[in-house]
């Protein structure tokens, strides 16, 4: 609020060469008007009124570090005025409007009319008091009017300073969070490109690194399968520079004409990739219950992913030759089942490792389901998903607790 109301000026002096001339100028004129007789058409320079109007205008100096003590001069020094009589006139009081018109500016529109409301009484009664006119006399009421001048003005100024002071404040804020969201769009799609390589290169890696073993072992019994080993590593290679291929081209401008514009797998690919770990000596028995439905691409992509790669982890850690996934279609969710009879126990630790799971997790959040990952009861690895068949579906499925 002090920033709002001025009460602290940020940066610059207290006491500018503008404050000084405009003392000194304001001197000048209080001097001159108080020593002006319009009715007899003389000019005498009053002592006292040059001793008042210097103790007034150099008070104006601390008008922003004292704006309450600055006004109550100006306005005793004023009364002063009325006291000996000297005349009447809105550049006498000068002073006193210039205090005014800072209080109004530095605090706000409740004290600003008050300080305004109350010199301008007290002028008024001293004029009534000492004077030899009344209340209803036209020089009160235009003392009236002159003292609700500066406050307005002041008013005015300070309710557009704090306007301008929001506008700018909400402009720099409306810019961190702009950089602020692109950081995390940013972020959010690296994580998602780390995500869509890692299941390219590990599935693929792993496939090529079970043939190059077979190779190696047919060698010394059966070199005449090796071609067909072989053939299977080009064929690996290929289907990885291919994924490698569309998934470079989602970082592509959307208006670049040579952007590819191959479909993203799903579901419909689990076949052929069923087919692949088979070729490898992974052989996976595909099981699936009720109507196969449609489902969007952020969620067949998912869904093709996390099969991908739970059938990679099993190929690469369990030591299982056999696997098995099952897809249950219900009217809301796809669940997903991938499990195997390899070792129950959990893997050791290495370098790096764990990016399968955090992805799998990611992939099933990011389209709102869910996935569990753990060594089964009786011996091997499970991994469940549960993906909505429509993203952003408010439909709770029962089941156990997730965690």
């Amino acid at each position: 609020m002090a920033a709002i109301f001025g009460w602290r000026r940020t940066g610059g002096a207290l006491v500018t060469a503008g404050d000084i001339l405009g003392s000194v100028a304001l001197f000048a004129l209080s001097v001159v008007a108080a020593s002006i007789e319009p009715h007899k058409h003389t000019f005498l320079v009053r002592w006292p009124a040059v001793l008042l109007a210097a103790i007034g205008c150099s008070a104006l100096l601390c008008r922003r570090r004292h704006p309450f003590g600055v006004l109550a001069l100006t306005v005793c020094c004023g009364v002063v005025f009325q006291i000996l009589g000297l005349r009447e006139s809105p550049v006498v009081m000068s002073p006193v409007l210039v205090s005014v018109y800072t209080m109004a500016l530095m605090t706000d529109r409740r004290t600003a009319c008050i300080a305004a409301s109350t010199s301008a009484a007290v002028l008024v009664g001293a004029a009534v008091v000492w004077g030899s006119r009344s209340w209803l006399d036209p020089d009160k009421a235009a003392t009236l009017a002159w003292m609700a001048l500066p406050a307005a003005v002041g008013d005015g100024v300070r309710s557009r300073r704090a306007y301008v002071a929001a506008v700018e404040e909400r402009a720099e804020h409306a810019e961190r969070t702009r950089e602020q969201e692109a950081q995390h769009r940013v972020a959010a799609e690296r994580v998602r490109i780390a995500r869509e390589l890692h299941d390219i290169v590990a599935h693929h890696i792993a496939l090529i690194n079970a043939q190059a073993g077979v190779a190696a072992h047919l060698l010394e019994r059966r070199p005449e399968r090796i071609l067909t080993a072989l053939e299977e590593i080009r064929d690996a290679s290929r289907s990885a520079l291919d994924e490698l291929r569309v998934t470079v081209g989602l970082l592509r401008q959307s208006d670049d004409p040579v952007a590819p514009r191959d479909p993203l797998p799903g579901l419909a690919q689990v076949p052929a990739l069923l087919s692949s770990f088979e070729r490898a000596g992974l052989v996976v028995k595909h099981t699936r219950q009720g109507d196969a439905e449609p489902l969007e691409p952020s969620v067949d992509l998912a869904a093709y992913r996390i099969v991908q790669e739970s059938l990679t982890n099993v190929r690469k850690h369990s030591g299982a030759d056999h696997a098995r996934v099952f897809l249950h279609y219900d009217p809301a969710w796809l669940t997903i089942t991938v499990e195997d009879d390899g070792s129950a126990g959990p893997h050791d630790p290495q370098p790096g490792a764990g990016h399968g799971l955090i992805g799998m997790h990611e992939r099933a959040a990011t389209v709102g389901g869910r996935l569990r990952a753990g060594a089964r009861p009786e011996g091997g690895f499970c991994v469940t998903a549960e993906l909505p068949l429509r993203t952003g579906a408010a439909v709770d499925k029962p089941s156990e607790d997730w965690r």
